[in-house]
């Protein structure tokens, strides 16, 4: 293995890295949306992206990850490797890491993700930004990120150095409150875990996955290395809303405080009549109105559905960065200068225990006359 020192930024030429999920032989859909973000990435730094891939008898699903925009995938096949271990796993990639060096290390911050990035950090002496929703390397495109979406003085922003190429990991802080931009000027690779769905997945080219580049590094692995050992894994099954993967998403807000439950029954009946699920703003899961897995927003899911109904939401800034990216949004608030309406394709303003109804009804009626 050649000489690893984490300090040594000139070294790491290796490109941008993906740890591509599968479980089973199945890929996560989070490993597609990584690898579509990492192209980009990896093409303002001017180098190749590169997954790299665990488990045993994985080779057949490698070359999809060229599909959306890899370069090559790093094949790690190992009978040790089958099923997921923190130690099996942090041990194979940091030594791939060591051997090749990549600037930019992306995980998905899936519950593997979240025990495996901090081991590899620590282990490869660097810094990691753990629940990331943007990034960005290109200073340009930073800047207007910033400009969309913070509430900076545009002097702030006109003043960051345009030749920072280090990768800039946004994450919420305190809570959602605020947005944190980090940076790991000192250290090789920069490593960031990403939230599932806040990245677009990009457009499947056959011809790209035929052309992508399968690499298979040595693999130094044994049962000593090994603290656990699985015995079983056991299947279950607990029905959760699927927010990120919906086509309409109805969500509610504080404005059914008035009556929270007959304001979720008409988000649930208007979901029902447009084939969609019930999410709903922070406000609604601190309060104890909906489940942690409705959450839209910074500290919940980012959605990209193709219709997302807003009842009685404002518009935090949190909460639009989780769906603002919705191909049509309607939003309905008694409030004509609430912020939602900023981004808005039709904003109705009334009262939504009254417009609801209507909207349903409406519905009801355009289906009865097809």
């Amino acid at each position: 293995m050649s000489t690893y020192n984490s300090a040594d930024i000139a070294a790491f030429n290796g490109g941008v890295w993906v740890f591509c999920e599968q479980r089973q032989g199945t890929m996560m859909p989070t490993s597609f949306e990584l690898i579509s973000e990492g192209r980009k990435l990896a093409d303002e730094l001017g180098t190749k992206l590169y997954g790299i891939l665990l488990g045993h008898n994985i080779e057949g699903i490698a070359k999809e990850l060229g599909g959306y925009g890899a370069d090559g995938v790093y094949v790690c096949d190992h009978p040790l490797l089958e099923n997921y271990t923190t130690d099996g796993y942090t041990k194979v990639i940091c030594d791939t890491i060591m051997e090749y060096k990549p600037e930019v290390m992306l995980i998905g911050a899936t519950n593997i993700g979240r025990d495996l990035g901090p081991r590899c950090a620590a282990r490869l002496h660097t810094g990691l930004c753990a629940d990331c929703t943007h990034l960005d390397i290109d200073v340009p495109k930073y800047k207007q990120f910033l400009r969309d979406s913070s509430t900076l003085a545009p002097a702030m922003i006109d003043g960051i150095p345009e030749e920072d190429r280090n990768l800039k990991m946004t994450r919420p802080a305190f809570g959602g409150h605020l947005m944190a931009t980090i940076i790991c000027p000192r250290f090789r690779p920069a490593m960031a875990t990403v939230r599932p769905g806040v990245m677009k997945k990009a457009e499947f080219d056959q011809a790209k996955a035929d052309a992508c580049e399968l690499i298979k590094p040595t693999i130094a692995l044994t049962e000593n290395d090994m603290e656990t050992q699985v015995v079983e894994v056991v299947k279950a099954a607990k029905k959760l809303v699927d927010l990120i993967g919906a086509d309409v998403v109805v969500s509610v807000g504080r404005g059914i405080s008035k009556d929270v439950q007959g304001g979720i029954k008409l988000a649930e009946e208007l979901a029902a009549e447009l084939g969609g699920v019930v999410g709903g703003s922070r406000a609604t899961i601190d309060s104890g109105w909906l489940s942690a897995d409705h959450q839209v927003g910074q500290t919940g899911k980012t959605v990209h559905p193709k219709i997302y109904v807003a009842l009685g939401i404002s518009g935090a800034i949190q909460h639009k960065a989780g769906m603002q990216d919705s191909e049509c949004i309607i939003a309905v608030n008694k409030s004509e200068t609430a912020p939602i309406f900023e981004i808005a394709d039709y904003g109705i303003c009334g009262d939504l225990f009254k417009v609801t109804p209507m909207l349903i009804e409406a519905i009801k009626a355009a289906k009865a006359a097809k």
